[in-house]
């Protein structure tokens, strides 16, 4: 297998084969709430058609550079530089399919070891050539987009060949993996040994270690097995100056967690090429669960319960209204929605949310813990039907994102934009970002739908993702993205929630960070920065230093 193979397609997400089409209620529910574009049919543009910029990378540094990689690890061929060019973000979607690259790699390295990467970062500072450091590219923030910053040449490094889970600790319950490893390589080896690490993000089958530290990822299971950052127990960093090598340690109290800088330092300081991270043993069970609630507000105070007594489920997710019609409109037959609908209005729910939840653990004490939850749910006025909705959201929980390249090719904006906050917060914010979201987008003649759902439950608070929908602005679609994104992250900061959950910085979420930090804080950044990058060539553009335009 030729593990530089980029695994997504390089106009969209994952691979070709999983489209499924709009369905007709699904589709019914956006004209009606937003209005579907007539006669549109914009695909893809064909790769041969894509206009890259010339690459400008001198011949001395590019013979220097193949010497770590060897030559046939240095390429600078269409497809390759294309594929390294982006994430999948709405903007970044917008230029692939375009075919309209005004940034891209003049060169993508493929190191094979921790040492190659100090070496080609030790190069790249020499060169003064800017580096974008690539894992799975499945940023949706910008944060692997190949800006410049000011210097002449950009190479993306990619840690496509660093994928070696490289030691197992099974009485620390501990594995080092190398920063390529992608998500299904590593949980498929894990659970041969009767380990998980339970970290799987919408993003797991084409996301990598080294991304999900990066960013500070959290998976859909992190309510019951913790985001990345808090199961970071060691890594490796290569800067542009030197190696950061931290110590596998449970815990410590030598200063300030030098860890927690570099997990989620989204390429700026250097790259993270080794992580050692806390696993643990397969559950004996896991015990689905799903309720219908009558109201957004009746849902959040059980989800918010089941957090704090205890029970902690290992998923647990809460749709409003509007997310939890959809969902039944795309997933299920009409005939299953209209027979569900009409048995919850006997039970008096006429706008449902539903709620899925799922135990982990020894079978005796996931089973005690539902039970104990499903009397949280009868008190609060939720009507089960069992566990088959859980199941049916696990089977489907991976393919969501192939939608929205269907819904671009039909002309449909789709965007994804998530926060967390505390719960006194959750409903008034759970409104205002909605309202706020619709508003700037009704005032440039596109009504918006929104969805949103609860997850990654905390006992202080819990997150808030949001799906939007509109017609695409014909001609605006960047500014109407961007009305629609500064709406949103005003309304975040507004409302007392972070700008980001689990989906990083990167360039697009980079002006709210002094609002939500204070001023301080990113210059403090910009100084670690300034000792292990002096010349700023790692990820311009991103996080401290973003955004960054041509």
């Amino acid at each position: 297998m030729d593990n530089t193979r980029p695994r997504m397609r390089w106009w969209g997400w994952g691979e070709d084969g999983n489209d499924g089409p709009v369905k007709p209620g699904a589709r019914a529910m956006l004209t009606e709430a937003c209005g579907w574009p007539d006669g549109v049919d914009n695909p893809p543009i064909e790769l041969d058609a894509v206009q890259l910029p010339t690459s400008t990378l001198p011949d001395a540094a590019r013979e220097k550079l193949a010497a770590v990689v060897a030559a046939d690890h240095i390429r600078e061929d269409r497809a390759t530089r294309v594929s390294h060019a982006a994430g999948r973000s709405y903007p970044d979607l917008l230029r692939l399919r375009g075919g309209d690259l005004p940034y891209a790699p003049d060169a993508v390295l493929y190191p094979a070891s921790s040492q190659d990467v100090d070496r080609l970062l030790a190069i790249c500072h020499e060169e003064r050539i800017a580096v974008v450091p690539f894992g799975g590219g499945t940023s949706v923030v910008g944060g692997v987009d190949a800006f410049r910053g000011g210097f002449e040449s950009c190479v993306c490094i990619s840690l496509a060949r660093l994928d070696r889970i490289v030691s197992i600790d099974e009485e620390s319950l501990t594995a080092t993996v190398e920063a390529g490893v992608f998500g299904p390589d590593l949980e498929s080896d894990l659970q041969e040994k009767g380990f998980t690490l339970g970290h799987f993000p919408q993003s797991f089958e084409f996301s990598t270690v080294g991304g999900w530290v990066a960013t500070r990822s959290a998976g859909q299971q992190s309510t019951g097995y913790g985001r990345i950052d808090e199961n970071v127990f060691g890594l490796r960093c290569s800067t542009p100056t030197g190696v950061v090598e931290l110590r596998t340690t449970p815990a410590t109290a030598a200063g300030p967690n030098p860890r927690q800088v570099f997990v989620g330092s989204e390429g700026t300081l250097g790259i993270i090429t080794e992580a050692t991270l806390r696993i643990k043993r397969q559950p004996e069970a896991t015990v689905p669960d799903a309720w219908f609630f009558p109201d957004f507000a009746s849902g959040a105070a059980a989800i918010r319960r089941l957090e704090q007594e205890g029970l902690r489920p290992d998923i647990a997710r809460l749709s409003d209204v509007n997310e939890t019609a959809f969902g039944l409109a795309q997933l299920g037959s009409e005939l299953q929605r209209k027979g569900l609908l009409a048995y919850l209005r006997v039970r008096g729910i006429k706008t449902p949310c539903l709620m899925v939840l799922r135990y982990d653990g020894k079978a005796s004490d996931a089973k005690a813990r539902k039970s104990a939850g499903r009397a949280i749910a009868k008190e609060l006025g939720g009507v089960s039907i069992g566990g088959a909705p859980e199941t049916m959201w696990e089977k489907h929980r991976f393919s969501t994102p192939y939608l929205r390249d269907q819904l671009l090719t039909h002309g449909v904006l789709v965007d994804t934009m998530e926060t967390s906050a505390p719960w006194s917060e959750v409903q008034d914010l759970h409104d205002s970002i909605r309202r706020d979201m619709e508003a700037a987008l009704l005032e440039r003649g596109t009504p918006g739908f929104v969805l949103c759902h609860i997850s990654h439950l905390y006992t202080a608070g819990c997150s808030l993702y949001y799906t939007v929908f509109a017609r695409q602005e014909a001609g605006a679609e960047m500014d109407q993205w961007r009305a629609l994104k500064t709406a949103a992250g005003d309304a975040m900061m507004a409302g007392g929630g972070t700008i980001t959950h689990h989906h990083g910085c990167g360039a697009d979420h980079a002006p709210w960070l002094p609002k939500e930090t204070g001023e301080l804080w990113p210059r403090m950044l910009r100084a670690a920065k300034a000792e292990v990058d002096p010349a700023g060539i790692m990820n311009p553009g991103k996080l401290m230093n973003g955004p960054e335009e041509l």
